[in-house]
Formats: structure tokens, C-alpha cells, sequence
């Protein structure tokens, strides 16, 4: 199969996915999520500058151990850096170039005006996000408007322990089906394993670095 280009976000149950400031304190988090798991069914990471910067905040250039990062700016000089590159490039342009290659998928890491571009480009193969049960009132929606697309689910799940719901969709014309959610562990590894598992993706990512930097 070929690679896909996968949009997978947490959201609010009102449809952001960061709040006005770029926050995303209000991501919940829930033993059962296995992100180790999940950032194994890929290998590059593609995003926007704002994105982009919230992941240099936590010190660095913003690399993702076991990703390759890509990074779209009008406004950053393109640059190279250890696991890190940014480009002024049109997206569609490098994003059909990494389809193109041999590997796992492509994580559409953020945020929503990078999706409704290359959504628009018909490039996005999946949209698979983790419902919050909160209501930010504000901040930084899923898709910018645009064009209506319709799209089919392929599967879901329910976290009791923090509410949160997992959708997996397709979109139609793309690289699919969309992949079962496999990144929640079972309920006895998730009594064996204890809690403090399921963060934040932004947070893993932190998590990830520090670790790496500590060896």
C-alpha cells in the first residue's frame, strides 16, 4: 500500500484544536492511550509554523525521535537541522514528493490551515481525531472554512476513563481505507502498565526528546 497522509489530532468537542494562544493544557489525558504504539505507524511528521513553534518552545529545533520533521513557513528561513527541515516550498508540492517514497505513513501533525490545503490539494488520505469532552469556546479550528467533504468512518472507540472518543475516517479518492484505531491497549495491560501513559501527543513528544537527551 502506499504511504497516506494521516490529519491525527486531539479536538474539542466544539472543534479546536488548540485554544486562541496555541494551548493545549485542556487535552486530557487517559491510561488506555498507548502513543508509543501509535508513533510507530510513522515515520515523517509534516506541519505548519505555528505548530512548529509550539514543539521549539520545549527547547531545540524541534525534532521528533523516530520521526523526520517537515516543516512548512512563509515567514521561517528554509533550514536544515539534525532530524528537522523547513521549507518555503509550496506543501502540495513536497508532501506529493513523500507520498511518493517508500516508508510508513505521513503524520499531518497541525494544524488546520496546512489540513485545509493539502485537504484542498487532494492529498489528505485519512482524518483521525480524539474527541475531548470539553468546550474551548475559542481558539484554533479543526479546518478552516472551505469546501464541504464528506467522509466515511472506518472505526471508533469510546474511553470511559476520560470520555474521550476516537474516529478513524477516510476520505474518499485517497490512499485508504483508513487504519483500525490499534493504539489503545487492552484493559489488562492497562491494570499491568499502571497510569501516566496517555498524554498529549505534543506532550509525548517532549516526553520522547527529554528521554532521548538524558542517553
Amino acid at each position: 500500500m502506499k504511504r497516506r497522509l494521516r490529519y491525527h489530532v486531539a479536538v474539542s468537542l466544539d472543534g479546536f484544536i488548540a485554544g486562541p494562544n496555541g494551548e493545549y493544557d485542556w487535552i486530557v489525558q487517559d491510561p488506555s492511550i498507548d502513543f508509543g504504539a501509535l508513533f510507530k505507524q510513522f515515520d515523517t511528521a509534516v506541519m505548519g509554523r505555528k505548530t512548529y513553534e509550539l514543539l521549539i518552545a520545549e527547547g531545540g529545533h524541534g525534532a521528533m525521535p523516530g520521526l523526520e520533521v517537515v516543516v512548512f513557513s512563509r515567514t521561517l528561513p528554509a533550514a536544515t537541522y539534525p532530524g528537522v527541515r523547513i521549507f518555503n516550498d509550496d506543501p502540495a508540492k513536497i508532501v506529493t514528493a513523500l507520498k511518493a517514497k517508500q516508508g510508513r505513513d505521513i503524520w499531518l501533525f497541525g494544524g488546520g490551515i496546512l489540513f485545509r490545503s493539502l485537504l484542498d490539494a487532494g492529498l489528505v488520505d485519512t482524518v483521525e481525531v480524539a474527541v475531548i469532552p470539553v468546550l474551548l469556546g475559542a481558539g484554533i479550528p479543526l479546518l478552516p472554512p472551505g469546501a464541504a467533504t464528506k467522509l466515511v468512518l472506518a472505526d471508533q472507540k469510546t474511553l470511559p476513563a476520560s470520555g474521550i472518543v476516537a474516529l478513524s475516517y477516510s476520505v474518499p479518492g485517497g490512499v485508504g481505507p483508513a487504519p483500525g484505531i490499534r493504539y489503545i491497549k487492552a484493559a489488562k495491560v492497562r491494570a499491568k502498565k499502571g497510569k501516566g501513559t496517555g498524554k498529549s501527543p505534543k506532550r509525548a513528544v517532549a516526553r520522547k526528546r527529554s528521554q532521548t537527551r538524558k542517553r
